[in-house]
């Protein structure tokens, strides 16, 4: 599912940290929409720093991502994206945490090899 929605949008460059803006050419959803998110799905905390600017790390760019898959592509409701994202939380948070290690692996390899 999340697989054929990514390959429409770009691909997530390797920044520790993300605008709004960013994020939303990166997701293809308009800045509005992301706050409005942040409110409802309680998951989704964006860091703030001067002059309480937003600033989006990768997991919550790929979280983005599948909140607008359920939404856009699956029909979803609000409500029906939370329950969902929260029971697949509660599923799949093993899975989920060892992909993102393992991506981050690959990032710092790739990082140690520049640094030779």
């Amino acid at each position: 599912m999340l697989e054929a929605i990514n390959n429409e949008l770009p691909v997530i460059p390797g920044k520790r940290y993300f605008t709004i803006g960013e994020v939303s050419e990166l997701c293809a959803v308009k800045p509005h929409v992301l706050r409005y998110w942040e409110q409802e799905f309680p998951q989704l905390r964006p860091i703030k720093r001067r002059g309480n600017r937003r600033y989006y790390q990768r997991q919550d760019v790929i979280l983005i991502r599948q909140i607008r898959s359920l939404l856009y592509e699956d029909g979803f409701t609000i409500g029906g994206a939370k329950q969902h994202l929260t029971s697949e939380n509660s599923k799949n948070n093993i899975q989920q945490n060892r992909t993102i290690i393992r991506q981050l692996c690959v990032e710092l390899e790739e990082v140690l090899e520049i640094l030779k």
